[in-house]
């Protein structure tokens, strides 16, 4: 009986087994992966990243060789340690704790034990690493950057991170990602797909060829080349104007959206990003809280927009028919409300709105502003009209474009003044800084360029991007259909007039240009910081926007300077020399680039820190660099080529 009863156990097993097998391939609906296949290894192709061009066919980013050593901990064998450290320059500390992070994230899976290998020590590792079972060396490409410029708008590639590799299964520990710039934003497009291997092993863990005969691996898939909107030699100019300044400066190309430089200073070689020095580098410059290099000013910092900011809300008075274009206000050095006063420089007087946009009156657009929003019946109808016009031209939003980063300024509303006094507590003057820029009103440079961009299309926009072409795709219809605004393009002429005007007789009369019609506005922003728990007056920002030439333009530019005092003095020379530098390929205002070229504002950054008081003296503000720096930044002003765009 007991040899019966174990036979019948026996059989009674065999028949469970043989029914679970039956069950787990014929009737299962859980697929075999052969990703998950331990007996299985996976061996990665990594495909050619995409070349990056400027729109005049320059390459800026190319790519070449790196050899990473990569591990699978549960299948590395003794090793003589210290030789393996020798041979890749690494303590046994770093051995023992790289090997151990490998170990927590998969003792099956590769992780990578060191990154990019110089060319000399790939050789010499090579021959050598049979003697290390468990370890590797994977081929891929890292950047190869053709210029210094432009850090900010090509970006970097680093290595994800756990949350990356959560986030989206394609990457794996060790594979290389967009950071930054267009290397983020197109991270897909550049990228390409990687092929993969599936090499069978037998039951000691060696293996012993393709899986299936190879049918199931597959061919990486190169990344595509794009070709961006960037001119190469127009942004690595105005790098060079913004040498020892912090601010930015973007230009874009009205009739497409096409942003054509994007300087943000400080900036860095993106060079720098790239081989085993990569994370000191990083660390550097993200650690520097005070100039902030990996801070992009031309899209991520919000100033207020100051006095280019008054052609708007006079194109809103004229739309909203409170104003003709020859209604005078008087003008006594300021705008007196209630018991305060808006101070003004002095001009003539009662003023036009012609003479109060080439003279920059502050008192002419407080009494503009007041009629836009008194118009209604209460103060918060009036500013949400208002508030709606200036959100047309693309303030107070994000722009939609194709850009990593950005931010979105601030446009204030009803609410805004709602929630800070009460509602219907409030009055015109409690919001009367908006009218020529300051109060609750914050801009980026790119949307102030694309506002003056706007005004020389006299009422419509293109969504500023940074991609021109991308191989075999075509670009998207957001990019090629205009943003109309909700002023009427009869408005526009005086305006722009206006504009013309400051470089004819205005504020901005000895920075013109020969054989160029330029419109533009200067801008002084005060600026406040909080030292020692104190509000702080600091020396005011410079601000200019522009579009050129008059009719049809070519390039609408804004400059933001900080720290720059006056709008004329730096971001007015500095926009009206890159205006002629891509459009007639060439400077012949040398008495302005050297002004520039010779002036450091490092002194007044400084400032907050080392307790120099903030003067108001013109003359002292000026610190010109030593006459060797000045010489260096001429040698590099003679290795730009600057490419001729024809009128």
């Amino acid at each position: 009986m007991r040899k019966l009863l174990l036979f019948m156990m026996v059989i009674l097993v065999g028949i469970i087994f043989i029914a679970r097998l039956f069950y787990l391939q014929i009737y299962s609906d859980v697929e075999y992966d052969l990703y998950e296949d331990n007996a299985i290894r996976k061996v990665y192709n990594y495909p050619k990243r995409g070349y990056v061009y400027d729109r005049n066919g320059k390459l800026l980013v190319a790519n070449q060789p790196s050899y990473d050593v990569m591990v699978i901990p549960r299948e590395v064998e003794p090793l003589d340690t210290l030789e393996f450290c020798n041979l890749l320059k690494i303590t046994k500390e770093d051995f023992l704790r790289t090997y151990n992070k490998a170990y927590n994230y998969s003792p099956r899976l590769p992780s990578p034990f060191v990154s990019q290998l110089s060319k000399e020590d790939y050789a010499v590792l090579q021959e050598k690493m049979r003697k290390f079972e468990g370890f590797y060396i994977q081929k891929r490409s890292l950047r190869a950057y053709q210029t210094d410029i432009g850090a900010n708008v090509l970006g970097d590639i680093g290595e994800v991170n756990n949350a990356i590799i959560n986030r989206d299964s394609y990457y794996k520990m060790g594979d290389l990602i967009g950071k930054q710039g267009v290397e983020l934003s197109y991270e897909k497009t550049l990228r390409g797909v990687k092929g993969i291997k599936f090499i069978q092993k037998d039951r000691f863990n060696r293996d012993i060829g393709p899986y299936k005969e190879g049918i199931h691996d597959t061919l990486p898939q190169p990344g595509k080349d794009i070709t961006i909107t960037i001119d190469a030699n127009l942004q690595k100019y105005g790098e060079l104007l913004m040498e020892n300044k912090r601010g930015g400066i973007v230009a874009i190309e009205p009739n497409s959206g096409e942003i054509l430089a994007m300087v943000s200073g400080p900036n860095y070689d993106p060079g720098i990003l790239v081989g085993r020095n990569r994370s000191e580098n990083f660390n550097k410059l993200y650690r520097d809280s005070i100039a902030k290099p990996l801070f992009d000013r031309g899209l991520q910092a919000m100033y207020p927009p100051g006095s280019p900011f008054k052609t708007l809300n006079a194109l809103i008075a004229l739309q909203e028919g409170v104003v003709t274009t020859q209604d005078r206000f008087s003008c006594s050095m300021g705008y007196r409300y209630g018991n305060r006063r808006m101070g003004c420089h002095a001009h003539a007087s009662p003023a036009n709105m012609n003479l109060g946009i080439y003279e920059s009156c502050n008192a002419y657009f407080a009494n503009v502003y007041r009629r836009i929003i008194d118009k209604y019946d209460s103060p918060a109808k009036g500013m949400d009209t208002w508030s709606n016009h200036i959100k047309s031209f693309g303030l107070g939003n994000y722009l939609n474009n194709d850009l990593a980063v950005g931010q979105p300024g601030k446009v204030p509303s009803a609410s805004t003044y709602d929630n800070a006094y009460g509602k219907n507590k409030w009055y015109t003057t409690f919001t009367i800084s908006n009218a020529i820029g300051q109060g609750e009103v914050l801009a980026t440079p790119i949307q102030l360029a694309n506002m003056a961009a706007a005004i020389g299309n006299r009422g419509y926009y293109y969504t500023p991007h940074i991609v021109k072409d991308i191989e075999g795709e075509t670009l998207d219809e957001k990019y090629t259909t205009p943003n109309y605004t909700t002023i009427n393009k009869q408005h526009f002429e005086p305006i722009v007039q206006g504009m013309f005007d400051v470089y004819n007789k205005g504020t901005a009369a000895h920075l013109q240009i020969p054989n160029i019609e330029i419109c533009g506005k200067t801008g002084t922003a005060e600026n406040f910081a909080i030292i020692d728990g104190k509000k702080t007056q600091l020396t005011d920002h410079s601000i200019f926007v522009a579009f050129a030439p008059k009719d049809n333009p070519k390039i609408a530019i804004a400059v933001f300077i900080e720290n720059g005092y006056f709008g004329s003095r730096f971001a007015g020379r500095m926009a009206s020399l890159m205006i002629e530098n891509y459009l007639k390929g060439e400077i012949t205002r040398t008495d302005m680039e050297n002004f520039v070229l010779r002036h450091s504002l490092e002194h007044e950054y400084e400032k907050p820190y080392s307790g120099e008081p903030f003067g108001i003296n013109r003359q002292s503000m000026l610190n010109p660099i030593e006459d060797e720096d000045f010489q260096k930044l001429l040698k590099m002003k003679a290795e730009i080529k600057s490419t001729s765009l024809k009128l």
